[in-house]
């Protein structure tokens, strides 16, 4: 499974969980306006570490937190490589 398809299915996933209403995942959609809160980010968060086997927030302490989904997704990418 790519990257890509990995996010959008734990994003999918855990809002389904938490029942949070996701909003249309495109790169342009800025993650405050996702429908996700801090919770749902972290389990994200540590979810995408399992199956990706990296985690780009505790591997880079100068990194800036991803402001839209796209950027999310190229946060993961960069750091895969």
């Amino acid at each position: 499974m790519d990257t890509r398809s990995e996010i959008v299915t734990q994003f999918t996933q855990v809002a389904k969980e938490h029942d949070k209403r996701l909003a249309p995942l495109t790169d342009g959609l800025a993650l405050l306006d996702s429908g996700l809160d801090s919770l749902c980010f972290a389990i994200v968060v540590a979810r995408l570490e399992n199956s990706l086997g990296v985690d780009p927030f505790s591997e880079d302490e100068d990194a800036r937190f991803p402001i839209t989904f796209g950027d999310f997704i190229r946060f993961y990418e960069h750091a895969a490589k």
